[in-house]
């Protein structure tokens, strides 16, 4: 017997130790739900339940079968994937006494013959990461009718768009946003965000844009762009779209716009023309591009940066909306793009007309902290400024042959603009009076910006050998005409005027510059892991400012030229550079490093005084390591190092006296400064729980830094500044955070993130021959919760609070350490009879500090009621408010040096408007709606 008994628990033990050893399986056969069809070559793959980590996967055979033997004890998720199919995902548990779990037959089902994109057990995956770009699938999100792009992007996760539509992702702006790859409206992406519709979207796709050179050689070299590119279904590529809507409302504030789009396969069409008063029209984000400053140009080729803008003392309108004052907007565009002759060349052209009027106030009060005394300069602003800017940009690429191409760019951009500002100061130093002043600056300026490049790039025989050369050049001249009238009294310590200075000036500049480069880059492979570039390149830079000052010789007579306040400078430079970068490529591991070196020539050239010819040599080192832990997990880290040239404002020696309280004089000694900066990402995404996690960092240290030198008069509150190199000290900045969000299905599909964002930077001036070191810190937790059901409810809420710490070596003592906090609220719940409420609102709240002793909160509660008709909800009439509770103060602070400035302006507040909005879209025969 027991003999018996040991022979059984022998057994048993060999029978445990066999099944250990070979473990679970699981089999099945994958078919389609309706043709009955195997499918074969299906993708199966088995994750763990808790964290989505890849087990073991496997294709189906040519009858759709499939198994997957050695599975350890444990929870699981069945993932079923097989193109144009949805998604399939089922749970299991293999912890029983049955080696073999059966599947049985799983029925596949096409995406098209979804109901609204939904299966039981199946379900889309939101995102993937595919080298370095990070795709989003637009089926994956809930999209309302006639839901433009920024709604979708409102939803993807790591992805934040303001109210303005400013897109936000991985902590960095969004630069770009591109339609099937290729430039729409140019620099404007709020055109494509709010007037693509949003169930036209196949993909939405999240990268940094490489410059072309290294985009062709496939070797970083650290020009990158933050950019969006939308990726349109296939069948919403053949047809007419579109949208009007007009608006009015009782305070005399109106908007009006139209978009027209017809698209034939490779070709694109679209116009669309703006108008309105609102600040939401015509006025996006990007006003620096759509108006003004975007034409300056600020040149970063092979690690030099060569800043060839100088702006004038005329304090020219820049032609730039930010929030600040009442605007007047009106724009206009036509876009073309084609490919033609079997996609071996394309074209793609845009046209953009705009003017924007701005009248408003704005009061600053700056605080400067000296040793001995502390300075309080209080100014009140009224301005009427306006800007007339025409833009025409054309791209042609060509396929040579099967191995070549060219890429042709040039645009070119036109403003006219009109500057009328008028100014009253008051300035006390220890709370007593030493100045009061009236000024008016007013002038005209014509401004004509031009720039062309053309690219080439051939690939031989042997993989990975390439040949590239580009070719450019930006021309910009600003022409200006103007005066400038000031009245400053000038008080005793008993507060009784002792002085005045009366100021009649007529100014003109001429400001030019033109900047040519060429360079050709050779990339060659030393092995199946090593390759090397090697580049050569020449940059010529020629600038000129001629700036005069004229007082009157009879009354509207100004032709006494003044000597201390002319100038006609030219600045002539020479960039001989060449370098050399080694790339590393295997399996998970991407390494490069390199550097360029640059004989660098200057000849400036003052016609009122002298000549003066200078030489450098500069260094651009760089370096990147890439690990991919596996395609939805990756790391990256990478340093370059840039040589940045002193601007012409800051070279030129003569003083401005735009503000003749705070005089600006240049320095022609100033030599280059040298930026390192440090980048690091690390990104990962699991595709069933929809969870992801991003950590982020950037930090950047200038050695030789240049910075200003001001030398206060504590008598008359008057300063002068001139720009000095600091050698033996570094200004840094810093920017780092991380984000974290996922989906959690047992509570209604709520998405839920967490995040922390900290900024700095530290930076030296010299304030009376005494040196200043500022600290500057911003910490900020947020949270963030949204949920989407369709034709339910929409909903997000993101906000936290932050504090700031800032810290002057001058004045250890004066604490400006501060609480503050933001919160923003977009939502919308849908009623029977198709109506709609919701509202767009944020708070924000700053703490008071010592210098500024009064706290600021307010909040912007803009409420609306939507009512939609016709079958597909193309019509709408909207009721909406602005500000209801009328707290829309316009707000500034901000540290800087020793410096601390305070601003308010006056901005749009409360009022009503009543919309009629109307989307159409009329798709080809056959074409999806």
């Amino acid at each position: 017997m027991k003999f018996t008994i040991l022979l059984c628990l022998l057994f048993f033990l060999f029978s445990v130790s066999v099944f250990a050893q070979n473990g679970y399986s699981i089999k099945g056969t994958i078919g389609d739900t309706v043709d009955h069809v195997n499918l074969a070559n299906t993708s199966v793959a088995v994750l763990q339940a808790k964290d989505s980590i890849l087990v073991k996967f496997t294709l189906t055979n040519s009858s759709g079968a499939f198994a997957i033997n050695g599975l350890p004890k444990g929870k699981y998720m069945l993932l079923v994937s097989y193109p144009d199919y949805a998604d399939y995902t089922e749970h299991f548990t293999l912890d029983s006494t049955s080696q073999i779990h059966a599947f049985g037959a799983i029925a596949m089902t096409l995406r098209s013959r979804l109901l609204k994109e939904v299966i039981i057990k199946g379900t889309a995956s939101q995102m993937k990461i595919k080298g370095d770009t990070t795709e989003f699938n637009a089926r994956a999100f809930v999209i309302q009718p006639n839901a433009k792009v920024e709604d979708l992007l409102k939803q993807l996760p790591g992805i934040t768009v303001d109210k303005d539509g400013k897109i936000t992702a991985q902590g960095e702006t969004v630069s770009k946003v591109l339609v099937d790859g290729e430039e729409f409206f140019g620099d404007d992406p709020t055109l494509v965000t709010r007037n693509i519709r949003a169930d036209m979207v196949d993909k939405i796709q999240l990268y940094d844009k490489k410059s072309d050179q290294a985009a062709f050689t496939g070797v970083d070299d650290g020009k990158t762009q933050k950019t969006i590119n939308v990726k349109l279904k296939d069948d919403k590529k053949k047809g007419m779209f579109g949208k009007a809507q007009v608006g009015d409302g009782p305070e005399g504030i109106y908007q009006g716009e139209a978009l027209f789009n017809a698209f034939q396969n490779k070709q694109k069409f679209s116009v669309y023309g703006t108008i309105g008063n609102n600040g939401k029209v015509g006025l996006g984000w990007q006003d620096e591009q759509k108006y003004g400053a975007g034409d300056q140009l600020n040149v970063t080729d092979n690690g030099i940066n060569v800043n060839t803008q100088s702006s004038d003392d005329l304090d020219v309108f820049g032609g730039i909306y930010s929030g600040q004052g009442f605007p007047k907007a009106e724009s206009a565009g036509v876009h073309y793009d084609s490919k033609f002759n079997d996609d071996k060349q394309s074209i793609n052209a845009n046209y953009k007309i705009a003017s924007l009027t701005i009248d408003g106030q704005k009061d600053v009060l700056t605080q400067n902290n000296i040793p001995g005394f502390i300075s309080n300069a209080g100014s009140s602003q009224n301005y009427h400024n306006s800007v007339f800017r025409q833009k025409l940009g054309f791209i042609y690429q060509s396929k040579l042959d099967t191995s070549s191409n060219l890429k042709i760019s040039v645009d070119g951009t036109s403003k006219h603009i009109i500057t009328d500002n008028d100014y009253n100061t008051a300035d006390t130093v220890n709370n007593l009076l030493v100045n009061n002043s009236t000024r008016q600056v007013n002038n005209v300026a014509d401004q004509h910006a031009f720039n062309g490049s053309a690219f080439y790039t051939k690939k031989f025989h042997k993989p990975g050998r390439t040949l590239s050369v580009l070719l450019s050049e930006s021309y910009s001249q600003s022409k200006a005409n103007g005066f400038l009238k000031s009245d400053i009294n000038y008080y005793d310590p008993q507060g009784v005027i002792d002085s005045t200075q009366k100021i009649d000036q007529s100014k003109n500049n001429n400001l030019q510059s033109n900047v040519l480069n060429f360079n050709v880059t050779y990339s060659e492979p030393l092995s199946k892991l090593f390759s090397l570039v090697l580049n050569y390149g020449i940059g010529i830079n020629n600038s000129s400012a001629e700036r005069n000052t004229f007082t009157q010789s009879s009354p509207g007579v100004y032709n006494i030229l003044v000597d201390t306040l002319s100038s006609n400078y030219r600045f002539n430079q020479f960039l001989n550079h060449a370098g050399a970068i080694l790339n590393y490529k295997k399996g998970k591991v991407n390494l490069n490093f390199g550097t360029r070196i640059t004989g660098d020539y200057f000849h400036q050239v003052d016609e009122f005084t002298n000549v003066t010819d200078r030489k450098f040599i500069d260094w651009a080192p760089q370096a990147l390591f890439e690990y991919r832990f596996s395609p939805q997990k990756m790391f990256r880290f990478n340093y370059n190092g840039t040589t940045t040239q002193p601007t012409l404002e800051q070279l030129q020696p003569v003083a401005s006296n735009i503000d003749p309280l705070n005089i600006v004089v240049g320095n022609p000694n100033l030599t280059p400064s040298f930026t390192n900066t440090f980048n690091m990402m690390y990104r990962s995404y699991k595709v069933l729980t929809d969870q992801f996690f991003g950590l982020y960092g950037n930090y950047t240290f200038i050695t030789d830094p240049i910075v200003s030198h001001v030398n206060y008069d504590t008598n008359t509150g008057k300063s002068v500044s001139q720009y000095f190199n600091l050698p033996g000290k570094a200004s840094t900045n810093f920017n780092g955070g991380l984000n974290f969000g996922r989906k959690f299905k047992d509570l209604g599909g709520i998405n839920m993130g967490v995040g922390f964002n900290v900024n700095g930077n530290s930076f030296y001036n010299y304030a009376n021959d005494s040196l200043n070191m500022s600290k500057n810190y911003v910490f900020n937790p947020n949270f963030n919760i949204s949920i989407y059901k369709d034709r339910k409810i929409n909903f997000g809420f993101s906000g936290g609070p932050t504090y700031t710490i800032s810290e002057t070596s001058l004045h250890p003592n004066i604490n400006n350490n501060g609480w503050g906090a933001r919160a923003d609220l977009d939502g919308t719940i849908y009623l029977p009879l198709k109506f709609q409420i919701g509202t767009y609102s944020n708070y924000l709240y700053t703490a008071a500090t010592t210098s500024f002793p009064q706290s600021f909160s307010q909040v912007i509660f803009n409420p609306f009621i939507i009512k939609t008709f016709l079958k597909n909800d193309n019509l709408s009439v909207e009721l909406w408010a602005n500000d209801v509770f009328n707290q829309n103060s316009g707000f500034s602070r901000v540290a800087q040096g020793n410096q601390i400035t305070q601003t308010n302006y006056n901005t749009l507040k409360r009022y009503f408007m009543l919309t009629i909005n109307y989307d159409f879209t009329k798709m080809a025969v056959g074409a999806s709606k």
